[in-house]
């Protein structure tokens, strides 16, 4: 009986841990360049923390977009004001997973975490009411409309359902 209340208690520490950990949802511009970066190094550049810091260097001169900006926060342009590339670096040459660097670059700059791609909506399907309050808001924003008196996430709704056939054509 006790060996069963001991493996219950551990299968509970477990599972308290792995609802920890960092998923890519939480932190997808990170978890998503890494891997394409990682990706792009043969094995003997992997295996040294230098290396992987000069071709990181050389991978964010074509970046793009939420790409340039992490490659901003790491370091990896001349323009970046910090850098800590090798705490990226080093975890890499170690053959460390995706989700363990991008944990230990968000434990020393936790703006990382917070950089998002934009999503695309597509409001003809999408149910406005499952969306959130920013989500209706850059819809407005992308009609280039305002919604002064909205408070509520119902007065952005009625907005958007107003101003939908103006930027929604129903395709026959």
């Amino acid at each position: 009986m006790n060996k069963l209340i001991l493996i219950g208690f551990f299968l509970s520490i477990i599972a308290i841990f792995d609802s920890y950990a960092l998923k890519p949802s939480d932190c997808e511009v990170c978890f998503a360049v890494v891997e394409k970066f990682a990706a792009g190094l043969t094995s003997d550049e992997k295996k040294n923390s230098k290396v992987i810091e000069d071709k990181f260097r050389t991978f964010c001169k074509t970046s793009k977009g939420k790409d340039h900006r992490f490659c901003y926060y790491l370091g990896g342009l001349e323009e970046s004001a910090t850098g800590i590339l090798s705490e990226m670096a080093k975890p890499l040459s170690w053959s460390s997973p995706v989700d363990k660097v991008c944990e230990k670059l968000k434990k020393k700059d936790s703006q990382i975490c917070d950089l998002r791609y934009e999503k695309s909506i597509d409001v003809k399907t999408v149910d406005l009411k499952k969306l959130k309050v920013r989500d209706l808001k850059k819809i407005l924003s992308d009609w280039e409309e305002s919604c002064e008196d909205c408070i509520e996430k119902g007065d952005f709704i009625k907005r958007i359902e107003v101003l939908k056939p103006k930027y929604v054509r129903e395709d026959l």
